[in-house]
């Protein structure tokens, strides 16, 4: 597929154990690889309900009247599925992370590969881009992005830099930031770790983590009893929270026991944790990070 290449298509939709007149989501439509196969398993009666906050994947809508593309953030999904006049679903899918398309159009920004203006917006309606994050957060905000989102112990100094790198002019493109941040970049490492720094940006410009808690507990509440939930992340901040939210419903602590030192748990794991075999990593190299976990509602 030129758009996107479904990652763990099979596996991610066969979590979801399509009902033919069921009511699924596709929260990361993208290039419609995945809403295609679940398509593929519904009959004449289900729906499909699509979202994708990228005017480009909205080219890739499906021509098929059982389908309904919003074009929204899924952070939203209880109130859109509503407008539609929809309260439950049998089943969810979330591919998280940035999509093929916008890692290779360079002037998105996503990549390390190309020289781009600094931008990293999913919506490129949004008014934060990489660009404000970096030329206009304070040192103590771009420390916690670096550190907290990137997973950098040198977080204090790499803002450091960038808060002395321009203040002459600002960073306007990649090339410019890979220029400041070259101090930080030993060769032998230099790609993983410019792709943190890359990371955290993105996920800051994109409220990735935040976006990721508010759907999460928003799906357990839209998902029927026995519904699914299928989600691939790419790296362990994402997959630590949908990790331990199927676990027992919180983010963060542990759930209040009962007198005999139970606690309810909100969804049933299903099966263990799937990654992508050698075959499939050959064929899309980006899959090679991909983690799915599936729970059902209890």
């Amino acid at each position: 597929m030129e758009y996107h290449n479904p990652v763990l298509l099979k596996e991610t939709v066969d979590g979801l154990d399509i009902k033919p007149d069921g009511v699924y989501v596709d929260v990361t439509f993208g290039g419609g690889g995945h809403s295609k196969e679940i398509m593929n398993r519904l009959g004449p009666n289900g729906k499909l309900f699509g979202f994708d906050q990228d005017e480009d994947a909205q080219a890739n809508v499906l021509d098929d009247e059982r389908f309904t593309l919003i074009p929204e953030n899924f952070r939203f999904i209880k109130r859109f599925l509503r407008f539609h006049g929809i309260r439950q679903v049998d089943g969810i899918l979330a591919d998280l992370g940035v999509s093929s398309h916008q890692f290779d159009v360079a002037e998105r920004g996503f990549s390390t590969r190309f020289d781009a203006q600094l931008d990293m917006r999913m919506n490129q309606k949004s008014e934060v881009s990489a660009y404000s994050v970096v030329n206009n957060y304070d040192e103590a905000n771009l420390k916690r992005v670096f550190y907290d989102y990137g997973e950098l112990k040198n977080a204090p100094a790499i803002a450091r830099v960038i808060i002395e790198a321009r203040e002459g002019h600002p960073i306007k493109n990649t090339e410019q930031l890979k220029t400041v941040l070259s101090r930080f970049l030993p060769a032998h490492k230099s790609n993983k770790i410019l792709a943190q720094m890359y990371q955290a940006i993105r996920i800051e410009v994109n409220q990735e983590m935040h976006v990721l808690k508010e759907f999460l507990e928003q799906s357990l509440e839209i998902l029927k009893p026995g519904g699914r939930l299928s989600v691939i992340s790419y790296h362990s901040l994402e997959d630590r929270l949908v990790k331990r939210y199927i676990k027992n419903g919180m983010f963060e602590g542990e759930p209040e026991r009962d007198f005999f030192g139970n606690f309810s748990v909100p969804f049933k794991t299903i099966g263990k944790l799937i990654v992508p075999d050698a075959a499939e990593i050959k064929i899309n190299n980006r899959a090679r990070s991909a983690k799915l976990r599936i729970a059902e509602k209890i």
